[in-house]
């Protein structure tokens, strides 16, 4: 079932567990994520972003079908849309939520450019995720993995101004491979949760370590987002399986096997195996347009 952002990490912040959001492109990762997820009894967040396709609007169709399909509560959110353009492929495309990234720029101009992508999202039913403070890359992770952290009193304020839906935060993780341990500032974490009152999300997943992921879901994430790692499940799956000969014939379903096996893993991890629940389907872009025509 396809359900809103807010329905979906407003109920992993009020029980205490977080939720992946798995980075999935087309068909095969689509499926795989969707079956592990049923198979759990978990919810499940879809990723996809401008950077893995440009047929964005057809490929929203098919996650809107599985999800309609599926038993298990799921949404998708079009991910890291760094401009106006960008943020507006997302909501035209029909997805249920857009992240809208503009963590690069200074306090002010952040928050006037999310309060107006907020206030044309939440006109057509879209959920909105920002970002405060700066997740920057793990080949940088000496510099971008302690600096540009998430101010508490200045998440606070973000929220008031902008009224977004969650909480991207910087508190110590880094978006890919990771030069370098990562080191989560917790003691950060305990204060945003305590103060910023809309659910919180940890950008990154990848390469943090199991128990770190599963401490910070504990203490108020409520959304991992992950990517890298899914790839990495999928490559190593076949470097296990070989693909010499005809073992090549197998590609697919050997990479299928792979990725589902992390997404399974990731649900435990996050603690949200065993959340999901009945829920009313949402209405999306192309649903509300077939709605208003049959009235």
């Amino acid at each position: 079932m396809l359900v809103s952002i807010s329905e979906m990490l407003g109920r992993a912040k009020a029980e205490g567990y977080g939720i992946p959001a798995i980075s999935a492109a087309n068909e095969m990762t689509l499926r795989a994520c969707i079956e592990a997820a049923e198979k759990a009894e978990s919810p499940v967040i879809i990723l996809t972003g401008y950077y893995q396709t440009d047929a964005v609007n057809y490929y929203n169709r098919i996650v809107e079908d599985f999800a309609h399909m599926a038993s298990v509560p799921v949404t998708a959110m079009w991910d890291h849309s760094s401009n106006f353009k960008e943020s507006m492929r997302g909501i035209r495309a029909g997805f249920c939520s857009i992240m809208v990234d503009r963590s690069s720029l200074p306090y002010a101009e952040n928050a006037a450019q999310v309060k107006e992508m907020v206030r044309i999202a939440h006109a057509v039913d879209v959920g909105v995720e920002a970002e405060l403070g700066h997740v920057g890359t793990g080949m940088n992770y000496a510099v971008d993995g302690f600096s540009a952290l998430t101010v508490p009193d200045e998440a606070v304020r973000f929220i008031k101004e902008t009224e977004a839906d969650c909480l991207a935060v910087a508190i110590g993780t880094a978006h890919g491979v990771y030069k370098g341990e990562p080191i989560l500032r917790f003691d950060l974490l305990k204060e945003l949760a305590d103060k910023v009152p809309v659910p919180l999300v940890l950008h990154g997943g990848s390469g943090t370590g199991d128990e770190n992921i599963s401490k910070a879901c504990r203490m108020g994430i409520a959304k991992v987002n992950v990517a890298n790692e899914l790839m990495r499940a999928c490559y190593d799956a076949l470097q296990a399986d070989g693909m010499e000969g005809n073992n090549i014939y197998k590609f697919w379903p050997v990479m299928e096997k792979g990725y589902k096996a992390k997404c399974a893993h990731l649900f435990e991890v996050c603690g949200c195996a065993g959340k999901a629940w009945r829920a009313h389907q949402c209405l999306t872009a192309t649903s509300r347009v077939a709605f208003k025509k049959e009235a």
